[in-house]
Protein backbone atom coordinates (compact mmCIF):
# COMPACT_ATOMS: atom_id res chain seq x y z
CA UNK A 1 0.00 0.00 0.00
CA UNK A 2 2.37 2.73 -1.15
CA UNK A 3 -0.32 5.38 -1.03
CA UNK A 4 -1.89 6.69 1.89
CA UNK A 5 -6.09 6.74 2.19
CA UNK A 6 -8.28 8.94 4.13
CA UNK A 7 -11.58 8.56 5.31
CA UNK A 8 -13.51 11.17 7.04
CA UNK A 9 -16.95 10.91 8.14
CA UNK A 10 -19.17 13.46 10.02
CA UNK A 11 -21.55 11.79 12.81
CA UNK A 12 -24.44 12.83 14.46
CA UNK A 13 -24.52 12.53 18.02
CA UNK A 14 -26.88 9.74 18.67
CA UNK A 15 -26.36 5.85 19.98
CA UNK A 16 -26.71 4.53 16.05
CA UNK A 17 -23.69 6.42 15.43
CA UNK A 18 -21.74 3.98 17.68
CA UNK A 19 -22.62 1.13 15.06
CA UNK A 20 -22.14 3.09 11.75
CA UNK A 21 -18.51 4.05 13.15
CA UNK A 22 -17.34 0.58 13.51
CA UNK A 23 -18.74 -0.85 10.94
CA UNK A 24 -16.90 1.30 8.88
CA UNK A 25 -13.77 0.99 10.20
CA UNK A 26 -14.41 -3.03 10.44
CA UNK A 27 -14.71 -3.00 6.52
CA UNK A 28 -11.54 -0.72 6.22
CA UNK A 29 -9.71 -3.26 8.74
CA UNK A 30 -10.36 -6.48 6.94
CA UNK A 31 -9.45 -4.32 3.32
CA UNK A 32 -6.20 -3.86 5.11
CA UNK A 33 -5.66 -7.91 6.02
CA UNK A 34 -6.28 -7.47 9.83
CA UNK A 35 -7.21 -11.03 10.81
CA UNK A 36 -10.19 -11.78 12.77
CA UNK A 37 -8.77 -10.78 16.21
CA UNK A 38 -7.68 -7.61 15.36
CA UNK A 39 -10.67 -6.50 14.10
CA UNK A 40 -12.58 -7.34 16.87
CA UNK A 41 -9.66 -5.32 18.64
CA UNK A 42 -10.48 -2.28 16.33
CA UNK A 43 -14.39 -2.45 16.17
CA UNK A 44 -13.98 -2.43 19.90
CA UNK A 45 -12.09 0.43 20.03
CA UNK A 46 -13.89 2.51 17.80
CA UNK A 47 -17.16 1.50 19.77
CA UNK A 48 -15.59 2.86 22.90
CA UNK A 49 -14.30 6.20 21.39
CA UNK A 50 -17.80 6.93 19.79
CA UNK A 51 -19.54 6.00 23.01
CA UNK A 52 -17.30 8.43 24.69
CA UNK A 53 -17.19 11.28 22.22
CA UNK A 54 -20.99 10.80 22.17
CA UNK A 55 -21.85 10.43 25.82
CA UNK A 56 -19.12 12.17 27.87
CA UNK A 57 -17.90 14.49 24.92
CA UNK A 58 -20.87 16.05 23.75
CA UNK A 59 -23.37 14.58 26.48
CA UNK A 60 -25.96 13.32 24.04
CA UNK A 61 -26.48 16.93 23.03
CA UNK A 62 -28.04 15.98 19.70
CA UNK A 63 -26.60 19.56 17.94
CA UNK A 64 -22.74 18.58 18.50
CA UNK A 65 -21.03 16.42 16.03
CA UNK A 66 -18.73 13.73 16.16
CA UNK A 67 -15.67 13.72 14.15
CA UNK A 68 -14.46 9.99 12.96
CA UNK A 69 -11.56 9.82 10.59
CA UNK A 70 -9.65 6.98 9.49
CA UNK A 71 -6.07 6.50 7.71
CA UNK A 72 -4.32 3.76 6.24
CA UNK A 73 -0.45 4.46 5.93
CA UNK A 74 2.15 2.07 4.38
CA UNK A 75 2.83 0.62 7.76
CA UNK A 76 -0.82 1.48 10.16
CA UNK A 77 -4.45 1.76 10.61
CA UNK A 78 -4.50 5.38 12.27
CA UNK A 79 -8.09 6.06 13.76
CA UNK A 80 -9.51 9.84 15.17
CA UNK A 81 -12.62 10.44 17.36
CA UNK A 82 -13.03 13.88 17.98
CA UNK A 83 -16.29 15.10 19.51
CA UNK A 84 -17.53 18.61 19.96
CA UNK A 85 -17.68 18.97 24.38
CA UNK A 86 -15.55 20.16 26.98
CA UNK A 87 -12.14 17.80 26.22
CA UNK A 88 -10.30 16.21 29.20
CA UNK A 89 -6.83 15.27 29.92
CA UNK A 90 -5.93 11.59 30.25
CA UNK A 91 -4.11 11.75 33.34
CA UNK A 92 -7.51 12.89 34.99
CA UNK A 93 -9.10 9.41 34.29
CA UNK A 94 -9.76 7.28 36.97
CA UNK A 95 -7.64 3.69 36.82
CA UNK A 96 -10.26 1.50 36.70
CA UNK A 97 -8.25 -1.73 37.85
CA UNK A 98 -7.10 0.16 40.71
CA UNK A 99 -9.47 -1.51 43.91
CA UNK A 100 -11.24 1.42 44.73
CA UNK A 101 -12.56 1.76 40.91
CA UNK A 102 -13.38 -1.78 40.40
CA UNK A 103 -17.29 -1.48 40.41
CA UNK A 104 -16.81 1.98 38.73
CA UNK A 105 -17.32 1.96 34.93
CA UNK A 106 -15.35 5.49 34.79
CA UNK A 107 -12.28 4.94 32.49
CA UNK A 108 -12.75 1.11 31.56
CA UNK A 109 -13.87 2.73 28.15
CA UNK A 110 -10.07 4.03 27.76
CA UNK A 111 -8.19 1.22 29.12
CA UNK A 112 -9.60 -0.87 26.71
CA UNK A 113 -8.67 1.27 23.88
CA UNK A 114 -5.04 1.35 25.38
CA UNK A 115 -5.29 -2.27 25.39
CA UNK A 116 -6.32 -3.55 22.06
CA UNK A 117 -4.44 -0.64 19.91
CA UNK A 118 -0.36 -0.49 19.15
CA UNK A 119 -0.77 3.38 20.07
CA UNK A 120 -3.22 5.55 22.19
CA UNK A 121 -3.50 9.47 22.65
CA UNK A 122 -5.77 11.91 23.59
CA UNK A 123 -5.12 15.51 22.37
CA UNK A 124 -7.20 18.98 22.63
CA UNK A 125 -9.13 19.11 19.16
CA UNK A 126 -9.77 21.62 16.96
CA UNK A 127 -13.47 21.88 17.75
CA UNK A 128 -12.59 22.33 20.94
CA UNK A 129 -13.19 18.77 22.69
CA UNK A 130 -11.29 15.69 23.24
CA UNK A 131 -9.76 14.15 19.88
CA UNK A 132 -8.79 10.45 20.67
CA UNK A 133 -6.15 9.25 17.82
CA UNK A 134 -5.26 5.50 18.07
CA UNK A 135 -3.35 3.02 16.08
CA UNK A 136 -2.53 -0.95 15.19
CA UNK A 137 0.20 -2.05 12.67
CA UNK A 138 -0.45 -3.26 9.61
CA UNK A 139 -0.04 -6.76 9.27
CA UNK A 140 2.35 -8.09 7.36
CA UNK A 141 2.58 -11.17 4.20
CA UNK A 142 3.20 -13.63 6.99
CA UNK A 143 0.12 -12.42 9.64
CA UNK A 144 2.38 -10.73 11.81
CA UNK A 145 2.19 -7.05 12.63
CA UNK A 146 4.41 -4.85 10.18
CA UNK A 147 7.47 -3.09 11.96
CA UNK A 148 7.02 -4.99 15.17
CA UNK A 149 10.74 -5.29 16.74
CA UNK A 150 8.96 -5.28 20.32
CA UNK A 151 10.66 -8.60 21.99
CA UNK A 152 7.66 -9.03 24.03
CA UNK A 153 5.74 -9.74 20.92
CA UNK A 154 8.42 -11.97 19.09
CA UNK A 155 7.60 -15.48 20.83
CA UNK A 156 7.51 -18.05 18.88
CA UNK A 157 5.96 -21.59 19.74
CA UNK A 158 8.16 -24.86 18.60
CA UNK A 159 6.50 -28.05 18.09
Amino acid sequence: MADQKHLDVTLETQVESVNLAEEMCLRVAEAAGFDEDDCYRIGMSVREGVINAFHYGNQERPEKKIYLAVDLTSDKMVIHVLDEGKGFKLGDVPNPLAEENLLSTSGRGIFLMRSFMDEFDVVPGRTGGAEIIMSKKLPSADGHPANDNDDHNATSHQA
